[in-house]
C-alpha cells in the first residue's frame, strides 16, 4: 500500500470513530435541550462557548493546528446551536417580503439551516421578535449608493428590548425583468421597492420608463410574472427571475457598480463579543451637547465610523442619534466611554455588538 493509501485508509478509521463520536455528542446535546427547555434557557450561552474552546484549544497535542481545530470546533458548536434551535421551534427567522427578497437571499446566505418566515412589514418582523415568534430577523439597513433604510433604524429606536446581534454586507445587482418573451422596447413601466428604483434611477431615466413602487423587489416580480403584462417589468434579482419565471431584459442595470445593501440580524439577546459596537443615544436640546459627545468619543480613542441622526418620534426638530464605534464593548475603555456618555447624553444604550472585517 503506498503512502496516499495509507494516508487515506486512516482517514477512513478516524472519520468512522468520529461518527460514533458525533452521535454520543448530540445524544448529550438532546439532554441539554431538555434541560434548558425545561428551566427556559437561551440556546446562546456565548460566555460557555469562549470557554470550550479555549478548553478544547488547551487539550490540544499538536498547537500546529490551533488554527483549524479552533474553526472544527466552532463549527461543532454551531450545528449544536442550529439543533437545539430546531428541538425547541425556535430556528424561525423573520424577514419582510416574499421568497426571492433581498431580505430573503441574506437570510438564506446567514441561516441555510434556519425556517425563513415572511412578514408584510418591517415593524411586523420586529414585533415577531419581540414576542418570540422567531429567533430573530433579518432586515435592510443601508445602501452603498441608495442610503439609510431610515424606517428600519427608527423600529431599532423604538424597541428597546432588542438588539443588532449581526451584521451582512450583501452584494446586490439589479436587473429588469419581464415575462417571457417580452423585450425591452415594449417596457412602459417598471414596478420595485423604491430603494430598487433609486438605486437604477440611470438607466430607468435613459429610457424615459415610468416607475411605480412596491412593498419590495420580489413582490413586484411576483406581480409582473401574474399580470403577464409584456409592457411591465420589475428590478429584482436574478434568483427571483427563476423564481417566478421571468426573463432577465436587461442585466445589472443599478447606477453603482459596487452596489452593497448592509443587512442587520435583529435579536433579544446582546453578542458577548466582536470588534464592533453601535449606539442610540439623545442629547439635551443645547448648543454644545452633540459636540461634546463627539469630542468625548475621539478624546477616549475611538474611531467613529458612522454617525446618523433621526428626528425623535412625537417631539418635533429634536433629534436622536445612531453612533458605529471600532470596539470591543466589553474592554475597560468602552466600559469607561459608555460611563462618559451616560453623564453627556440625555439617554444612551448599545444597540449591537458584532463582528465586521
Amino acid at each position: 500500500m503506498d503512502k496516499l493509501s495509507q494516508a487515506r485508509a486512516v482517514i477512513d478509521e478516524v472519520d468512522a470513530q468520529m461518527a460514533q463520536l458525533f452521535c454520543r455528542r448530540m445524544d448529550a446535546v438532546r439532554d441539554v435541550v431538555a434541560y434548558k427547555k425545561e428551566h427556559g434557557l437561551p440556546v446562546l450561552d456565548a460566555s460557555r462557548e469562549e470557554a470550550v474552546v479555549e478548553k478544547n484549544l488547551a487539550l490540544l497535542p499538536d498547537k500546529a493546528y490551533a488554527e483549524w481545530y479552533e474553526d472544527f470546533v466552532r463549527h461543532n458548536m454551531a450545528v449544536s446551536r442550529a439543533f437545539q434551535s430546531r428541538v425547541l421551534a425556535r430556528d424561525a427567522v423573520a424577514y419582510q417580503g416574499v421568497e426571492g427578497a433581498f431580505s430573503h437571499i441574506a437570510l438564506t446566505r446567514l441561516f441555510p439551516h434556519a425556517a425563513a418566515r415572511a412578514y408584510p412589514t418591517w415593524a411586523q418582523v420586529f414585533d415577531a421578535v419581540e414576542k418570540g415568534e422567531a429567533a430573530c430577523g433579518v432586515l435592510p439597513f443601508e445602501n452603498s449608493h441608495a442610503g439609510d433604510v431610515s424606517e428600519v433604524l427608527d423600529l431599532c429606536f423604538a424597541h428597546e428590548d432588542l438588539c443588532v446581534q449581526q451584521v451582512y454586507d450583501l452584494p446586490v445587482s439589479q436587473n429588469l425583468l419581464g415575462v417571457p418573451g417580452a423585450k425591452l422596447s415594449e417596457v412602459r413601466q417598471v414596478v420595485s421597492h423604491p430603494q430598487a428604483l433609486q438605486q437604477s434611477a440611470k438607466f430607468l431615466r435613459t429610457l424615459g420608463l415610468e416607475t411605480r413602487p412596491m412593498a419590495n423587489t420580489a413582490a413586484a416580480a411576483k406581480y409582473v410574472a401574474e399580470t403577464g403584462d409584456v409592457t411591465l417589468a420589475a428590478i429584482a434579482s436574478k434568483e427571483t427571475a427563476a423564481l417566478y419565471g421571468l426573463a432577465v431584459l436587461a442585466e445589472d442595470v443599478n447606477t453603482s457598480e459596487s452596489n452593497t445593501t448592509r443587512f442587520i440580524v435583529i435579536g433579544r439577546e446582546m453578542a458577548a463579543a466582536g470588534n464592533r459596537f453601535s449606539l442610540l443615544f439623545t442629547v439635551d436640546h443645547v448648543a454644545g451637547s452633540l459636540a461634546r459627545v463627539v469630542q468625548a468619543i475621539g478624546e477616549m480613542g475611538f474611531n467613529m465610523e458612522c454617525i446618523k441622526s433621526r428626528p425623535m418620534p412625537h417631539v418635533p426638530w429634536e433629534y436622536y442619534f445612531y453612533v458605529e464605534l471600532v470596539g470591543d464593548v466589553s474592554s475597560d475603555s468602552s466600559r469607561a466611554l459608555l460611563e462618559k456618555l451616560n453623564g453627556l447624553c440625555r439617554t444612551a444604550r448599545v444597540l449591537g455588538v458584532y463582528g465586521r472585517e
